[in-house]
């Protein structure tokens, strides 16, 4: 198991302002984002998801990161209608618990802005995610902005690529073309470089130098590890009772030998 972000000696308090007039919203936050082209987003979303709530959430058992896909992201306090929805959006540092009784991401409640968002590209989202949200992920101050496309380019421009925001704007993060042929990116928030491997997205640990594998791969994993714990617990046991047994019949052998010693005494008399 990885977990590359490591937990934060103070958690953002969350400050809850008032209640939400859900009634007055042109949305229904119950209700997932429903993309146009989900065929298109779904299979490298949901596999960049799995692998960050692996390796990042342990599982989701991380109380102080938050981790969301097509939620909402609430920008304007007099106005919750002004909003955006993130394909995958990370908060660190921040009670997990409490946001998701909300309902709706409100970054003046939570503490802050996500700090990573990525968006995956399809036919009627690329234009969306190079222009528009792009200006709304840089004007709330989110500090890492990646895109995806699994096309290679077709939608977005180029198979991926990563901005950091540095006074106001963002800069292109360096992505470097391995001898593998593996796309990569490094992200200081993930503490992973995000990678592009033929349209299929991959977290690499540069510090471990390997990919991290999915939910399924790591879940196996953790079962192989509990299987090998307990079989090296078993064997102990059944060692300790080999042992204890060998004991008892050496003990017995001896109590044989006294009392055969004892009756050949007598019968000596």
């Amino acid at each position: 198991m990885t977990t590359t972000i490591a937990s934060t000696t103070k958690t953002l308090p969350y400050r809850k302002q008032g209640e939400i007039d859900y009634d007055s919203l042109d949305f229904d936050p119950n209700e997932p984002v429903r993309k146009p082209d989900a065929m298109e987003q779904n299979p490298a979303l949901m596999k960049l998801h799995a692998l960050l709530h692996t390796h990042l959430t342990d599982f989701g058992n991380r109380p102080d990161i938050f981790l969301d896909v097509n939620t909402i992201v609430c920008y304007d306090p007099a106005n919750l209608n002004i909003r955006v929805s993130p394909d995958i959006y990370i908060a660190t540092g921040v009670e997990a618990a409490a946001i998701r009784p909300r309902k709706i991401y409100l970054p003046w409640e939570v503490g802050k802005p996500p700090d990573w968002v990525i968006e995956i590209a399809s036919s009627s989202t690329g234009r969306e995610d190079t222009g528009r949200k792009r200006g709304i992920y840089a004007e709330i101050g989110v500090p890492e902005y990646w895109r995806f496309d699994p096309t290679g380019g077709e939608y977005h421009g180029v198979e991926m690529a990563g901005e950091r925001l540095v006074n106001g704007e963002y800069r292109p993060i360096e992505l470097t073309n391995e001898p593998d042929g593996v796309l990569k990116g490094y992200s200081d928030v993930l503490g992973l470089s995000l990678c592009w491997n033929d349209g299929d997205p991959l977290l690499y640990d540069p510090v471990a130098d390997l990919y991290l594998e999915d939910w399924q791969d790591a879940e196996a994993a953790r079962q192989y590890e509990r299987a090998a714990r307990q079989a090296a617990e078993e064997g102990w046991q059944n060692e300790f009772a080999a042992r204890l047994q060998a004991e008892t019949r050496a003990e017995d052998a001896e109590a044989e030998v006294r009392r055969l010693r004892e009756l050949l005494r007598r019968q000596g008399q």
